[in-house]
């Protein structure tokens, strides 16, 4: 397996993680009436942002999700999916970092919204 170590990692991380994402019974109903193609460059951005020190991300996540009315089970199977992703190709400490800040993202945004 690889390290996470370019923009094109983290869009191939992001767009795998969706691929699963758009799949999944619990958290498909959340994504459907969603534009991936405004969302999944912001998305990149973010995490691009998170692993690489990438400048151009500006955007809340937390307040971004603020509409949505999710539970534990939502954050519980999000960071799942999330971390069964990175586990399944990228190895190394920005794959470790990715699932730290993945799990901070959920934190946070249960604790302003939940």
């Amino acid at each position: 397996m690889k390290q996470i170590e370019s923009r094109d990692d983290v869009q191939f991380l992001v767009e795998s993680f969706y691929e699963r994402v758009v799949q999944d019974d619990v958290l498909a109903p959340f994504f459907i009436n969603l534009d991936f193609d405004m969302h999944l460059p912001k998305m990149v951005n973010f995490w691009a942002f998170v692993l690489l020190d990438e400048a151009g991300y500006t955007t809340d996540v937390t307040e971004k999700h603020a509409h949505m009315r999710l539970k534990q089970e939502h954050f519980d199977r999000w960071l799942a999916l999330f971390n069964a992703t990175v586990d399944a190709h990228f190895t190394g400490e920005k794959a470790e970092l990715a699932k730290q800040r993945a799990f901070l993202v959920g934190w946070t945004t249960k604790s302003k919204h939940g």
